[in-house]
C-alpha cells in the first residue's frame, strides 16, 4: 500500500495557512466564522453505480479483510460494492469494526 503524503505535524492550521505565499490560496483556505466541523468515522452513499463506503480501508489489516470480502473495488479511500449479496457480510462487519477502532486509536478525542 502506498504511503500517505499528508503527515501530522506540530504546526497549527492557522500558522500553516498564514505561511502560504499565494494570496489567493491563503484567502480561499480561511473559513470566516472560525467554526469547526465534525466528520463521520465511516459513511456510505448508495450511488447509481455502486454502494460507496468511506473510511473502511487504509488501516493495518484491511488488506486481509478485503481479500475475504468478495466482489468489490477500491479507490483512494473508498470501497465500492455493487450489491451486498456480492460480499461476505461477516468480513464487511469486521472491516467496519476494525476501521472504526483504528481511527479512534489514532484520534481518541
Amino acid at each position: 500500500m502506498a504511503e500517505n503524503k499528508t503527515k501530522p505535524t506540530e504546526v497549527s492550521v492557522a500558522a500553516f495557512i498564514d505561511a502560504l505565499t499565494d494570496q489567493t490560496k491563503r484567502a480561499d483556505a480561511k473559513y470566516e466564522s472560525g467554526r469547526e466541523g465534525d466528520m463521520p468515522i465511516a459513511g456510505f452513499s448508495p450511488r447509481k453505480a455502486a454502494i460507496v463506503l468511506y473510511g473502511l480501508i487504509g488501516f493495518s489489516g484491511a488488506e486481509a479483510l478485503l481479500a475475504r470480502l468478495g466482489k468489490h473495488t477500491t479507490g483512494k479511500g473508498c470501497l465500492y460494492i455493487k450489491k451486498l449479496a456480492d460480499v461476505d457480510q461477516q468480513a464487511l462487519e469486521t472491516l467496519l469494526v476494525q476501521a472504526v477502532a483504528a481511527k479512534r486509536a489514532r484520534h481518541p478525542s
